[in-house]
């Protein structure tokens, strides 16, 4: 099994610097929530039969949602 770049990163860091990397990546992830929280209710709401299950409409959803991060965090979202 391999380890994650990040954590093989922090390895090498001072720990100080260690502690400061993961709080950034704490941060970061936190900044991320509500783009996970909607991409997690769309699915249940497919799931439930809410929403119709299609391949094209959950391509529009992603597409929308990964624009509106994009536009909101800026450098520091996902990149598909």
């Amino acid at each position: 099994m391999h380890a994650k770049p990040e954590a093989a990163a922090a390895l090498l860091l001072p720990p100080w610097l260690a502690g400061a990397h993961a709080a950034a990546h704490t941060a970061i992830d936190c900044m991320r929530l509500p783009f996970d929280a909607a991409r997690e209710q769309y699915a249940q709401g497919v799931q439930a039969g809410l929403i119709q299950r299609s391949m094209l409409a959950a391509r529009d959803f992603e597409q929308a949602l990964g624009s509106l991060e994009q536009l909101t965090l800026g450098p520091l979202a996902r990149r598909n």
